[in-house]
């Protein structure tokens, strides 16, 4: 009887939305109606368990789960021995010090001997120590950012996306720590069979990401730009060219890379390039 790949996944909070739509982008139906905690997919050899993220490298590291989806900053402060495989492209943040806006703070240096609350106090540790930076560090499970406001703490350490709560609590960032986002961490003695779908379900993830980041492109180009507008459209080999039923005129088929997108519409256009349509690509295989 063949094994499943065990995969764990946050029950709930920042990172549960993106990790089921990740399964659901890769063909994979997990449903986890009625908050079970234990879920076997309906059509890919893995079984999915539903855990709080704190706990998720700890349970690899002990192959309860064979892999993780799970935040950086959660596998750097726990300190698991696990194998980090692959960035996810979601759940992005940044692990930051933050101070009162209207504070005498205008950098670490500020922070010796000051008291600093953090739900991270091992990365921080480890910052502090490495920039020579003498601190209090104060562990608290919830709420960092208001123990300035109520005495408990010169400064925090916390997570920050987009930094409406520190505004919210008139806090400001003078350092980040670590950046962060969402990564697939694997069991270090994870079976030959199960390493077999770990690799079929990366292929998968893979796809997805690379579709994420490119966009199909289609225009009409003069044949006389041809050559120029070609070199300009890459795409995965080279782009495809069809003849339109005017003459002169040819259908062009390529990809763009979303960092590369506007740049190169611009100089598409400046090329005389016509009607170009733009389609988001919903998987990517090369």
């Amino acid at each position: 009887m063949s094994e499943n790949l065990k995969i764990a996944i946050q029950k709930s909070g920042r990172l549960y939305e993106g990790s089921m739509k990740l399964l659901k982008e890769c063909g994979i139906e997990v449903s986890n109606g009625n908050n079970q905690l234990r879920v076997q997919a309906a059509n890919f050899p893995v079984e999915v368990f539903f855990l709080r993220d704190d706990d998720i490298p700890e349970y690899v590291q002990d192959a309860v789960a064979d892999i993780g989806f799970v935040g950086e900053n959660v596998v750097t402060e726990k300190n698991k021995s696990v194998e980090p495989i692959e960035k996810l492209g979601f759940g992005k943040c940044r692990l930051s010090i933050a101070v009162p806006k209207n504070g005498n703070f205008r950098s670490i240096a500020d922070l010796n001997e000051k008291k600093i609350a953090t739900s991270y106090p091992y990365i921080l540790g480890e910052f502090l120590k490495e920039k020579n930076i003498n601190a209090s560090i104060h562990e608290i499970s919830g709420s960092v950012e208001i123990a300035p406001r109520i005495g408990l703490a010169d400064a925090i350490c916390d997570l920050v996306s987009s930094g409406s709560t520190l505004f919210t609590n008139e806090l400001k960032e003078i350092e980040t720590i670590l950046s962060s986002e969402a990564v697939l961490i694997c069991n270090k003695t994870l079976s030959a069979e199960k390493r077999v779908i770990l690799e079929s379900l990366l292929f998968r993830i893979r796809s997805v990401k690379k579709a994420k980041n490119n966009k199909y492109v289609l225009l009409n180009a003069p044949n006389n730009k041809l050559s120029t507008i070609c070199k300009l459209l890459p795409g995965m080999k080279s782009p495809t060219i069809l003849p339109l039923a005017e003459p002169g005129w040819s259908s062009v088929h390529s990809v763009i890379s979303e960092s590369d997108f506007w740049n190169v519409i611009e100089n598409l256009k400046a090329n005389g390039a016509q009607g170009i349509l733009i389609i988001p690509i919903e998987k990517m295989i090369v």
